[in-house]
């Protein structure tokens, strides 16, 4: 039609451009359309005021123009930082339509802080981009980051920032985009360099304090002692987080005057002032912490303080179990319940609990002053000893025939069960970053043996995953614990992590060294698991660079060790590559009979993905041989099997491959369907180039 305009709304991924039209469009949403994330927390309960703070927002968000808005509340720790952007993200959360994103980069507690790589990684996750498309650099992340929220409207919170540094990376470059940041620090250099809005967060006013206290202990007993309730608040430092304490303490004794709290409040402070050293952070807050702390029964005082040692941000309930040593888990819930109940920890969902910075600190201070060194090392030893099994249960549960280590007595350790891998893969994408800390305390702590241990039974979680810096780090500690002690069974196991992480990132020779390393360790431990899997690793390599005589070598090697050592995973795994290393010859026959003996080896284990995944070269040869029919349903359900594990990579080959039988066996609009959910898939994880010659393939039999 002659004059019609060329104009569209929405999203560019959804426009056709039509000159002459027969028949009908059949339009589908692709597969990498971006969610709308709803990441804010929920908002503090009792939130007071704050009105000229949240009229300074309100202010900032009007005002935008032009370029993204990023807003640094910096202010003491326990102001109360995280409660207002929480709160006031919440009232205006329905203006961004694409959705608002969130984290606590940790920038002030018990474990390293997050860095910029690691932010990037979970929001470009949150915002659908595939973990295996995620790029390495912090660099290419931010770019990604930045294109994927170009023309969007978001909210972006980063919590808890410890420096410039972190946050540079993490900015959207779309003026529809506004950030908050909340730091101890002023954040200067934003201010400098991006225009960021300072609002400099300050104690409550001496009014909103008041209002506090009253919501919590009642607005008569407020009214009855104004004066009182005025002194309570200063001596609280008119800080949200002390006030809570306090009053939940004196709600708990409705007979208590007000008069009579301040009273008992002063002769604390006068008592910790009498034993005080300087001013620290601590000083405004102590006096509250410890009439409430000293309020508590010696059994909850102690699961206060050991509570402190936990080596991450927050933690399960079982984790604590392990922490206070009980086997008890109503008990144990009744003391974490009384501790929340009395705001000296805040639980963040049903099972999962967290320590306020000041608190953590407070709590630390106490365990130096009443807990014996011994009985803190030992607790810390039951806590890293909970990780490191409750991760190879895991590791047993996604993937039971890789490699074992011996690992450290349970005792009564409140183990958690799980009845299937998406559970354990679940378990693990709440606890990975405490198992990075619990592997940092481990290592400062001098506990060698869980420092080498726990990368070993978490490689397979964080190669899942796609967390491949991380993957790579944890085995370079984990090989320095095992130096430490001498242990060369660790040092073998953390050693061919590497030479697998070296193979990937294209570190030729490193790759060699590592599982060279390893398989002069592996054979002093007598570990055929490892001695076997670090030969077909050098078998691979020598493949690929073309040494075909070497790689078969290093491939019957393996096979006869794994044989010897009865490692029938390992045994199909060797005859895997044996039978791609004879394909490759031309010798298809041979391929045929290597790699379905291997697939035979991994139906009787009962190892869905391995068959799966033995089903690709089979298949390859099977074609080869002109026997197509035989190939198609082993493909089919590498493709059913692929979907259930999320492995969007692995089930596009077998798609491209299905749809190549299904085309040589004259079944078009099939092959053409494969052949374009295989392109999809690619498109999806950043393969363009095989996405595009799929999709001329695709096009070509049309």
């Amino acid at each position: 039609m002659q004059g019609s305009p060329n104009e569209f709304t929405g999203d560019s991924d959804t426009v056709v451009q039509i000159n002459t039209l027969h028949g009908s469009i059949n339009l589908a949403a692709t597969a990498h359309a971006m969610p709308r994330p709803r990441q804010l927390p929920l908002p503090a309960g009792g939130f007071v005021n704050r009105a000229e703070t949240q009229d300074a927002l309100d202010r900032l968000l009007a005002a935008e123009s032009g370029t993204g808005v990023v807003s640094a509340v910096a202010g003491a720790p326990g102001v109360g930082k995280t409660a207002l952007v929480v709160h006031w993200a919440h009232r205006v959360r329905d203006r961004f339509r694409d959705g608002d994103l969130y984290i606590d980069l940790g920038g002030y507690g018990p474990s390293n802080p997050l860095s910029a790589g690691q932010a990037l990684d979970g929001f470009l996750r949150a915002l659908n981009v595939p973990k295996e498309a995620i790029p390495a650099s912090v660099e290419e992340r931010s770019a990604l980051f930045r294109s994927l929220t170009n023309e969007r409207r978001m909210l972006v919170i980063l919590d808890n920032a410890a420096d410039t540094a972190t946050v540079r990376p993490l900015l959207p470059a779309s003026s529809g985009c506004f950030v908050l940041v909340t730091s101890r620090s002023t954040l200067s250099g934003l201010v400098a360099r991006e225009g960021a809005a300072r609002v400099t967060l300050d104690v409550l006013a001496p009014s909103d304090a008041v209002e506090l206290l009253g919501l919590a202990v009642g607005s008569a007993r407020v009214a009855a002692e104004p004066d009182a309730a005025a002194r309570v608040a200063e001596l609280c430092g008119r800080l949200p987080l002390a006030l809570r304490v306090v009053a939940e303490r004196a709600v708990n004794r409705p007979g208590l005057l007000l008069s009579d709290l301040v009273f008992e409040l002063e002769e604390e402070q006068h008592r910790l002032d009498s034993l005080a050293s300087g001013e620290d952070e601590l000083s405004d807050v102590r006096a509250a912490f410890s009439w409430s702390y000293h309020a508590l029964s010696p059994e909850t005082r102690r699961a206060f303080r050991l509570l402190g040692l936990h080596p991450g941000r927050e933690f399960s309930t079982e984790a604590a179990m392990a922490i206070l040593d009980s086997a008890d888990h109503h008990a144990s819930r009744r003391l974490l319940d009384g501790l929340t109940t009395t705001h000296l920890l805040e639980r963040t969902s049903g099972n999962r609990y967290r320590l306020h910075d000041l608190l953590r600190t407070y709590a630390k201070e106490r365990l130096g002053d009443e807990t014996s060194p011994q009985d803190q090392a030992r607790a810390t030893r039951r806590v890293l000893s909970w990780y490191l099994l409750a991760t190879d249960a895991g590791r047993r549960a996604i993937l039971p025939y890789s490699h074992e280590v011996p690992l450290v007595p349970k005792g009564r350790l409140p183990l958690p069960e799980f009845p299937d891998a998406e559970t354990a893969m679940s378990w693990f994408e709440v606890e990975r970053l405490n198992v990075l800390s619990a592997l940092t305390r481990a290592m400062e702590t001098g506990q060698y043996d869980i420092a080498w241990k726990l990368p070993v039974a978490a490689d397979g979680f964080f190669e899942l995953h796609s967390f491949w810096a991380e993957w790579e780090e944890i085995h370079r500690v984990g090989t320095e614990a095992a130096r430490i002690l001498g242990d060369r069974l660790g040092e073998a196991s953390n050693l061919f992590a590497l030479g697998d992480a070296d193979w990937r990132g294209g570190r030729t020779d490193s790759a060699i060294a590592n599982y060279e390393s390893a398989i002069s360790y592996a054979r002093e431990s007598g570990d055929a698991w490892l001695t076997g899997f670090s030969l077909r690793g050098l078998g691979l390599i020598r493949e690929a660079t073309g040494n075909f005589p070497e790689a078969e070598r290093h491939f019957r090697a393996a096979l006869d060790v794994f044989r010897a050592g009865r490692v029938l995973r390992g045994e199909g795994m060797a005859l895997l590559s044996l039978g791609e290393h004879e394909a490759v010859q031309g010798r298809f026959h041979e391929a045929v009979a290597f790699g379905a003996e291997a697939v035979r080896i991994f139906t009787d284990l009962g190892d869905d993905w391995s068959v799966a995944w033995g089903a690709l070269p089979l298949a390859r040869a099977l074609v080869a041989l002109g026997r197509h029919d035989e190939a198609l349903e082993p493909l089919a359900r590498a493709v059913r099997t692929f979907d259930r594990f999320k492995d969007g990579r692995s089930q596009a080959m077998a798609l491209a491959v299905l749809g190549d039988v299904r085309h040589a066996l004259g079944d078009a609009p099939a092959a053409r369907a494969h052949w374009s959910r295989a392109a999809e898939l690619y498109e999806h994880l950043g393969e363009q180039t095989l996405s595009n010659a799929l999709n001329t393939k695709a096009a070509d039999t049309a």
